[in-house]
This record gives structure tokens, sequence and C-alpha cells, in this order.
């Protein structure tokens, strides 16, 4: 009876780990269909000589933007930053060096031990519940670029939506139109709205929420990049692994800093080993 328990716990328990991700593609995916739709209905409602190249470019654009944002998020998920795999012994030891006893082993500054990943991980900044997985050393770049894109895709869609909030205020502001913008929910399982319109409001709520948490991920993070921190790191006053601004992005994003953003498959590589890293006033002057 215990074994079973136990079974059904851990397929629940794994169910509710990628359950974030599911979610997240699946309103990524539907915010990028409803922006697809309004470009094709409002380029074909102008009828201008300008229509088939004003809809052409949006539509690269916004799939420009979702394909970066699944393919750095693939490579993300699919880029282990742990210590596994990785020699950490040897003559390198000194100080900051600390022992795991989960993992067993004598791990460097910067590392420190994920009980949702259940190992010891590489210049560890935090967990994301969104992934399921911990953004380190070897996979902060595509975490970096893909809230990029995200940021940029939800600003877009937000703007896009605004012809949407729009015609749900065109009447003014009324409380049927304050309840199908801030609780859509209600107003379709009580039968005030019709599914096309419960859609479209709750997407465009979506995206301006969204919007908000990524900018606020989004900015933090590069405030950390270029103040030489990790999450972890916010909260000391004391910055020893400042190499300046291009030191820093050099060693988030690699040495083609200017241009992995762009793409993920742009082979951009770190110039460190994620065990040793170099303190400030440590840079060789004639770089």
């Amino acid at each position: 009876m215990t074994s079973l328990a136990s079974k059904v716990f851990g397929r629940v328990d794994r169910v509710c780990r990628h359950l974030p991700v599911f979610l997240n593609t699946f309103l990524v995916f539907s915010i990028t269909g409803e922006v697809s739709y309004l470009v094709l209905v409002e380029a074909d409602q102008q009828k201008t000589e300008w229509s088939g190249w004003w809809k052409a470019v949006h539509l690269l654009a916004q799939y420009f933007m979702l394909g970066n944002i699944c393919w750095n998020a693939l490579l993300f998920l699919q880029t282990s930053p742990s210590i596994r795999g990785v020699f950490l012994g040897g003559d390198g030891m000194g100080q900051g060096w600390r022992y795991c006893y989960t993992c067993e082993t004598h791990t460097p500054p910067r590392c420190s031990h994920c009980y949702d990943c259940k190992v010891c991980v590489l210049r560890r900044d935090h967990h994301c519940v969104f992934f399921g997985q911990c953004v380190g050393f070897r996979n902060y770049r595509y975490f970096l670029s893909c809230l990029l894109f995200m940021w940029s895709g939800l600003l877009y869609a937000t703007l896009m939506n605004a012809e949407v909030f729009i015609v749900i205020l065109k009447e003014g502001v009324t409380l049927h139109s304050v309840m199908l913008l801030v609780i859509p929910w209600i107003m379709l399982v009580s039968g005030q709205v019709s599914p096309g319109a419960f859609a479209f409001a709750f997407i465009a709520d979506t995206c301006v929420v969204g919007f908000l948490l990524v900018s606020a991920f989004f900015f933090f993070h590069i405030i950390l990049m270029f103040r030489g921190q990790t999450t972890r790191e916010w909260y000391s006053t004391r910055r020893p692994y400042n190499l300046g601004v291009l030191g820093n992005l050099r060693h988030c994003l690699g040495v083609r800093w200017y241009l992995c953003w762009l793409c993920p498959l742009i082979p951009s590589p770190l110039p460190g080993d994620g065990i040793h890293f170099q303190l400030t006033g440590s840079l060789d002057p004639s770089r």
C-alpha cells in the first residue's frame, strides 16, 4: 500500500513539475494565434495598397519572436547547469569551496544545492518554477534570451490588443465592461458574454499581466548581469565578481554577446568553466 501511494505521489509530483511548462506553452501559442488573427482581419479590413506588405511584416515579426522563445526555451531545458559530469577535484580547491552532504562532493564558490533539482548547480542563480529547472552557468544565456523575446513579444501583443480594449470600452466604463476585463471567467460562466468575446478579453488581460511580470523579471536580470551578480548574491553589498559591463556581458552570454541574442544557434562559448571565476581587479590590463 505504501509503495502504491509513493508511486502515485511520484507521478503527481512529476505532472505538477511539468504543468507550468505546458501552461506557458499553451499561453504563448494562444497569444500568437490571437494576434495573428487580429493582423489578418485588420489587414483585410484596410484594403489598402500596402495591406499585404503590412500583414507580411507583422506575421514575420511575430513568428521570429515565437521561434526564438521556443528555441531558447528548448535549449534551456536541454542544457543542464548541474555538476553532473563535471570534474571538481584536483588542486583547484581553495577558499570558498564547501562540502555538499547531499551530493557528497566538494563544490566551488557560487555553486549551491537545489532541493528541487536534487543536485548542486554551477553558478546557481535560482530555480525557475516556470521551466522546472535551475538557471545556472551553462544555460543562463538561453534563459535571458527567452526573457528578452517574451518581453518584446508581450509588448507587441499588448499594443496589438489595444483595439480589443477600445472595443470593450467603446460604450464607456460600465460595470459590464469592467467585469469583462477584470473577471472574464465569471462573465463567461454566467452567460453574460460569448466564448469569442471571453477569449479576446482573457488573452488581452493575459498580455498585460504577463508583460508586467516578464518586465520585472527581465530588467531585474539585466541589472544583475551588469553588476556581475546572481539572484542569490543580490543582497550582498560586496561584488567580487564584477568585471565591468563588457566583462560581465562576456561571462554571462559568451564571447559573441553582441550577436548571440539574435538566434540561439549562434555559437558563443563562455570564457570560464563555471568553477573558477575572475575576481574584481584580476583582469589582464592588456585585454
